[in-house]
């Protein structure tokens, strides 16, 4: 399926996407090849897989929901331009 201009403005206008003039080959172009990967797509041999709907048929692993402090404060402090012990220091803001 090969867009023309007029499809591009378009889609465009749809999008709520401003396009000028200058821009719609350069957009017509990057939709075709975006057209060209589906085309590719619809070629793979899917028979025999079922579809998923999303993942709640799923079982998701479970952890231990613990509260840690990180355990490594040198690293997250590394970069900060002022600290107080193992704190960010920041300025006095309200007097």
């Amino acid at each position: 399926m090969a867009l023309d201009p007029a499809t591009v403005r378009r889609i465009a206008t749809l999008a709520r996407i401003r396009v000028e003039d200058a821009e719609v080959d350069k957009l017509q172009g990057e939709l075709n090849a975006i057209f060209g990967w589906i085309e590719q797509l619809n070629e793979v041999d899917v028979s025999g897989v079922e579809p998923l709907a999303g993942a709640a048929h799923m079982a998701l692993k479970m952890r231990e929901d613990v509260v840690t402090d990180g355990g490594y404060p040198e690293r997250i402090l590394f970069n900060a331009p002022d600290r107080n012990r193992d704190f960010f220091a920041v300025p006095k803001v309200v007097e």
